[in-house]
């Protein structure tokens, strides 16, 4: 049954002001870029047009359509079951990212090649090399355990001739391992990036997609249908994402002089003071938390440095 149309605002609130997504989908305009979006696209119960977020092939394309209208990525393709990054968030990221390295640059953020990055866990998506390129010019570097996912990754890269230059794609050999094994010896970033598994088992993480959608649904949901994909190694870890990012930490420190700035999203507030504590003890000489909000969903960047002076 339709409901009365609601009127909107004009930008949705919480996403940075240079996000490109801060306004509500035209999706006239992304099927106008990408053809293959229209027949995903539907009036909802409120007469807006929209797509079903819980179908995976809905949000697949409607994330082709954004790559290809507002950042010139022709090809874009990811294996079932890995993660579908939601663009808006992971733009938010970077953008949060280029603000934290002007703040050392007289305010005036760097752009171009010559501004390294690594991506820890770029996954088969390659979303940040993909979004920071796009964005500011700045080349990657993109590390990941799983094989299948780099050589999905590497098909993005080839497929979109002008990242051929930008991303550069290592396979972490040891799974224990973070930075160690990726970073050569005379190699220097200006930034690390990553998005760590949030889970320590694969039931934890199957319990919070039944707890996800069963809140947005508004009923219990059993045999959930995940929106945004997600491939075990990308969703959870052992010990999950507090004991990923303080073992983040403690390597970062043996890399100390070889990277600006390390940052990690943190989705759960609760592993803060553990984080927090794992940088004192790392003698970390800077740290900065930094809030983001996309719509309902709240969380944060936590960066840090070695460096007395940035």
């Amino acid at each position: 049954m339709l409901q009365p149309k609601r009127d909107h605002p004009k930008e949705k609130p919480g996403l940075h002001q240079r996000n490109l997504h801060r306004e509500r989908y035209d999706f006239g305009a992304l099927v106008l870029s990408c053809p293959e979006l229209a027949p995903f696209v539907r009036l909802n119960p409120f007469r807006d047009e929209s797509i079903d977020f819980f179908d995976p092939e809905a949000v697949m394309m409607l994330n082709k359509s954004l790559l290809k209208h507002f950042y010139g990525i022709g090809y874009w393709e990811i294996p079932s079951g890995y993660l579908c990054p939601p663009i808006p968030g992971r733009a938010d990221y970077l953008h949060h990212m280029a603000d934290l390295l002007a703040s050392g640059n007289h305010g005036t953020i760097p752009i171009g090649k010559s501004i390294s990055c690594l991506d820890i866990g770029t996954g088969a998506n390659c979303i940040y090399p993909i979004l920071g390129n796009s964005s500011y010019g700045w080349s990657f570097v993109g590390t990941d355990i799983d094989a299948a996912a780099l050589g999905n990754a590497s098909d993005i890269i080839a497929k979109n001739p002008h990242l051929a230059d930008a991303v550069e794609l290592r396979m972490q050999k040891n799974a224990a391992n973070i930075f160690r094994g990726i970073m050569k010896p005379d190699e220097h970033f200006n930034l690390s990036v990553c998005n760590p598994p949030f889970h320590d088992s694969l039931a934890e993480a199957q319990s919070g997609s039944r707890r996800k959608v069963s809140h947005l649904k508004g009923k219990k949901i059993s045999n959930p249908v995940l929106n945004f994909g997600g491939h075990n190694n990308e969703l959870w870890c052992e010990g999950g994402e507090e004991k990923f990012i303080t073992q983040m930490i403690e390597e970062s420190s043996q890399f100390s002089t070889q990277c600006n700035w390390f940052s990690s999203l943190v989705s759960k507030s609760t592993h803060l003071p553990g984080i927090y504590h794992a940088l004192k003890m790392a003698e970390a000489a800077e740290v900065r938390t930094i809030s983001m909000e996309q719509g309902n969903k709240i969380s944060r960047i936590v960066a840090w440095t070695f460096r007395s002076q940035i």
